[in-house]
This record gives C-alpha cells, structure tokens and sequence, in this order.
C-alpha cells in the first residue's frame, strides 16, 4: 500500500517551499483548515491523518508499530520520502510535535525547522518538573477511557479544548474523538500520555518554535519554558488564546506568530 493512501495524503498549493501539517490525539487534518490555507501561496501544504484516525486506513495499524511514538515519526519520515521533500517547514499539535522532534532526530536532514504547537515531552510530574498530572491522575484518565470511551470523549473534549463560552469548539473536539475506532484510541491515548521524550531535547539541534498557550489543561505554561530552556535552537511566543487547541480557537494568532516566525529562519 502506497504511504499516501495509507496515511489519507493531500498536497494542496504551489509553492517551492514545504509545509508539512500534523494533527493530535483524536483528530485529522482537518483541525488545521482554519491555518493552512493561509501559507498556500506561497507554500507546498502537505496534510495526513496519523494511522487510526481521519480517513487513513485502519487496516494497516499496527499496535507492535504504535506502542511507541517512534512508529509515527518513521511514518512522517516515509511521507517525507516518498514525496521527495526536503527542508520540510513541519508544524505539530500537541503530541504530533513530538512525533516532528522524534523525526528530525532520525532524519534531520528533512527538516528545516519545527513548529511545535502545544507540545509535551510528559506529561506526568515527576521531581520538579511539571507536567500537568500525576501518575495517579493519568493511569485514571486511562481508565476512564478504557471503560466509557464515548462518555469520557463528551466529558474531555471541551475541558481539553478549553473556551468555554465557545461550546461549539469543544462539541467538534467531542465528535472527533467518537469518531475514532475505540481501541485504537485507548491505545494511542497510553502511547500519547505515558510518554517521556525529555531526554531528546538538549540534542535538538533543529530551529524550533514552541508555541505555548494559556491556561493549556494538557500542556501547562511550565512545560513550554521547561523544553524551551533545554532545547537550544528554540524560540518560545506564549500565546494569548487559551486551551490546547488554538489552530481551531485561534487560528489569526496562530497564523500570525507562524508567519513572524518563518521570516526569522
């Protein structure tokens, strides 16, 4: 099977340069339709869905293949291939940013810089670092979803989304998650929340915009200044939108610090 059906590929504008967009935890490539179009002038868009979600094909997850994030990382580095790209502009949400730092650590000679969208090497607190949960805490949200995916995903969705007095933005979130097959989300929810990548930050030697919001319920202020402090070719801009989403509560701010930021780099 070709990689762009596999993972539901589209390439949209006509620019010499690359973007590459990568969707989080429940979602599609559909969550950057208020971002995107806004660089297709002057820029190849490569959007994807992870394998699991949106409508790439279902039938080729592996759960031996995506116990790990490094299993997604070789799948954007395969899009990257097949395509032929290089120095790929690539833009993350949440732990697909992770996925971006874990592909540029493989195959750094793809990437001209990281755009890191509400990322989170862990999110359990362990020392002094703080990352938004306890062990207890997450082994619970697990649990939660395990047993009432559709429950927990109404429940979540708008707390994670943040903006509550924009209802409409945590209902879309909410009908994102019901769509994915549920085991493959229980599953890829352990991989996304018991992850623990801080060790590959002080050897990212890519250019990198951590773009942090306020009042991030999954990726707290502190985790952005925490990678920030230790990833040397970083530039941190805390947002005013709030939430963890800001690609679909804030797509103007968003677009703006990106576009600001590539003028840099």
């Amino acid at each position: 099977m070709s990689v762009t059906k596999r993972n539901n590929v589209v390439v949209k504008g006509s620019g010499s340069k690359t973007m590459m967009f990568a969707h989080g935890f429940g979602c599609d490539q559909n969550m950057w339709r208020y971002v995107s179009p806004a660089f297709q002038d002057d820029y190849k868009i490569v959007l994807f869905d992870h394998v699991g979600g949106g409508n790439s094909d279902l039938s080729a997850y592996s759960y031996k293949k995506y116990d790990s994030l490094e299993g997604y990382a070789a799948d954007i580095i395969e899009i990257a291939t097949e395509l032929n790209l290089k120095d790929i502009i690539f833009v993350g949400h949440s732990v697909s940013a992770m996925m971006g730092l874990i592909a540029a650590e493989m195959a750094p000679e793809l990437f001209k810089c990281l755009i890191l969208v509400g990322p989170s090497p862990s999110y359990i607190n362990q020392d002094d670092y703080v990352g938004g949960f306890s062990s207890s805490e997450i082994e619970e949200l697990l649990e939660s979803l395990n047993n009432n995916h559709l429950g927990w995903s109404i429940t979540m969705a708008p707390v994670i989304m943040g903006n509550s007095d924009r209802a409409e933005l945590g209902t879309e979130l909410a009908n994102s998650f019901c769509k994915t097959d549920p085991e493959i989300a229980k599953h890829f929810a352990r991989t996304t929340f018991l992850t623990d990548k801080r060790n590959i930050l002080a050897g990212s030697k890519i250019p990198a915009l951590i773009m942090q919001c306020s009042n991030d319920v999954i990726a707290p202020v502190e985790v952005g200044r925490y990678m920030h402090k230790r990833m040397p070719a970083s530039t941190l801009v805390e947002l005013n939108a709030t939430g963890h989403c800001p690609n679909l509560s804030a797509p103007e701010e968003t677009i703006a610090i990106i576009k600001s930021y590539l003028q840099s780099v």
